[in-house]
């Protein structure tokens, strides 16, 4: 990322938010809403804290879409990649089939916005005539690099549904995938999302909501300026301890978050539960141009229903307090349905360069797609909400 400025960057759709500008004075937006983990501050705090290297399975080899006079057009995040832990589409079947048939699948190539599992713009360009036509050198670039490197495969994933066309026209195949959303009905209170629900729902999340204070806990908000150097330690805590017991390995180093706390902090939540006169829990949240991503969670001490009203009911609070259209509270779940989360479906693009393997892929593909459709429709009939109260304008 050091070889790209911040301002050429913010060129590009999805990088930048709407109030910000270049130095010349153009504006970054192309109709694509802005995503805070395609940003430059992103992107490159987790290079520079040491947080992606090749050490830790994640090497950056960006691909980058330049004008003839040398001014950035296009570019997509790719890392080569020598594991598949930290991306949440999950393709250890297919490295493990491959390998027992003699081939190598690592080292391959990852387009995406490392251990994020948050759909945002993959193929980022600058506005202007030609979107499409960039979009897909973009794509192609990926399958370019693939073959000169000697890689198996390139794997773009959370990509915008948008943005699949060009990777197919790319010999890209097509996976789907499902999340559970919150999505803001316009609502002006919690109050009156839960008047949206079946009455037993709405009496079942208040008295969660109640137990997991009942301990003397309170909640805090922390952003911008309250993110200082001694909360980030407090916060590391946290991650270092539901990292350590989840993965075995944290990927983001202590440095990382000084990192987002000096270049993005007004784009960053932390929700955090005190106790006592200390803080026992926490969540951190990015902050978009539209939608609240809530990231990840920690505590050192147990209590019940505290890690729902951290992630989910705050979550839900801010993003109607702050007019946000939805909240993605990360990957899996299905305890998310009782909250007020409904199935979403994410898409990720996968170009696989053997012949052979391609084609099982393609095959289980195409089978995949048709059972996360049917699981999601099934799914969203047991949601919450009373009878015509779906937030997306479907009777329950």
């Amino acid at each position: 990322m050091a070889s790209v400025t911040a301002s050429d960057w913010s060129r590009l759709g999805g990088t930048a938010r709407a109030s910000q500008s270049d130095s010349s004075g153009s504006h970054p937006e192309s109709g694509v809403v802005y995503n805070p983990f395609v940003s430059h501050a992103f992107l490159s705090s987790l290079e520079e804290s040491g947080s992606v290297t090749a050490e830790t399975g994640w090497l950056p080899r960006h691909i980058v879409l330049r004008a003839p006079d040398g001014s950035l057009e296009g570019a997509m995040p790719a890392y080569i990649k020598s594991h598949s832990m930290g991306e949440y589409v999950f393709d250890h079947a297919w490295a493990d089939a491959f390998e027992r048939a003699g081939g190598r699948y690592y080292p391959k190539l990852q387009c995406s916005a490392p251990f994020t599992p948050a759909t945002g713009p993959r193929l980022m360009v600058r506005p202007g005539p030609g979107d499409d036509s960039r979009r897909r050198a973009l794509a192609a670039g990926g399958r370019s690099l693939c073959n000169q490197l000697g890689l198996s495969s390139v794997h773009a994933t959370f990509v915008p549904e948008a943005e699949i066309a060009s990777f197919e026209s790319e010999g890209y195949l097509h996976r789907t995938d499902q999340q559970f959303h919150f999505q803001n009905a316009g609502y002006e209170s919690y109050e009156d999302f839960l008047a949206t629900l079946a009455s037993r729902k709405r009496k079942q999340l208040r008295k969660e909501r109640n137990a997991a204070l009942e301990n003397g806990i309170t909640i805090e908000w922390l952003t911008g300026a309250d993110l200082t150097e001694s909360i980030w330690d407090i916060f590391y805590d946290f991650y270092i301890d539901t990292g350590g017991r989840k993965w075995g390995r944290p990927y983001l180093t202590r440095p990382f978050f000084s990192l987002i706390g000096e270049r993005m902090a007004e784009d960053v939540l932390l929700v955090m539960a005190r106790r006592e006169g200390r803080f026992v829990a926490g969540a951190i949240n990015f902050i978009g141009g539209e939608c609240l991503y809530g990231r990840h969670w920690g505590c050192v001490e147990d209590h019940p229903f505290l890690h729902f009203e951290v992630c989910y009911h705050q979550a839900i609070d801010f993003a109607i307090a702050k007019g946000l259209a939805r909240v993605e509270a990360g990957a899996q779940g299905e305890h998310k349905l009782a909250r007020g989360y409904l199935p979403a479906t994410t898409h990720s693009a996968h170009y696989i360069d053997h012949p052979g393997l391609r084609r099982a892929v393609a095959d289980y593909l195409e089978r995949e797609r048709r059972d996360v459709a049917h699981i999601g429709q099934v799914l969203s009939e047991h949601g919450p909400f009373r009878k015509g109260n779906r937030t997306d304008g479907t009777d329950a």
